[in-house]
């Protein structure tokens, strides 16, 4: 199943990049995959985390998902997608209200997904600064921080983990003051 999604993941992908950068954007979606590999060996939620922009960026359908893979992924990568009809601070709010009540399972692939994204943030925020943020929607680094700390927030039963342990090290030093707050520290 896991070469399959790989596969699959990498069609609806191709040719598209990371923001900002002329990295092949399915190089984000297999890493969050092998963060989610490192935690177990849950072949659908390895899968999910493969598949998990599939829908929000590809226009790849739950139907087909559900077709493809079952109704489990389907939904795992249902509930990782972000309504792009809606602002950029809508979605972030309804992604961090969905995981006030979101499974353990929902949160792993979440944190795959976010992790990979931090990397990169930081990756490149010690390259090139602030100037960073502009590469986005949402060109403030508060927001940023606001949303990325609320995730830590919310993903927090995921604490004895090594990944959530890197994100919430990632996050403080992104952004500084802000990644220190209550319920994103170790």
């Amino acid at each position: 199943m896991v070469k399959k999604a790989a596969a699959f993941a990498e069609r609806a992908h191709r040719g598209a990049v990371r923001k900002g950068t002329a990295i092949p954007y399915i190089t984000h979606p297999l890493e969050a995959a092998v963060i989610v590999a490192s935690v177990t060996e849950d072949q659908e939620l390895i899968a999910a985390a493969l598949l998990h922009d599939v829908m929000e960026d590809a226009g790849v359908s739950r139907e087909k998902l559900k077709a493809e893979f079952g109704s489990r992924v389907a939904d795992l990568v249902a509930a990782e997608t972000e309504d792009k009809t809606k602002s950029w601070k809508e979605r972030k709010s309804a992604t961090l209200e969905h995981l006030k009540s979101a499974s353990r399972e929902e949160k792993i692939v979440v944190l795959g997904d976010k992790l990979s994204n931090v990397r990169c943030t930081a990756r490149d925020y010690f390259l090139f600064g602030e100037k960073i943020w502009d590469r986005f929607n949402e060109k403030r680094k508060e927001q940023h921080g606001w949303y990325y700390v609320g995730v830590a927030e919310r993903l927090a039963e995921l604490k004895d983990l090594q990944p959530y342990q890197e994100y919430v090290r990632l996050c403080q030093m992104v952004f500084g003051e802000m990644g220190q707050q209550k319920g994103c520290s170790l």
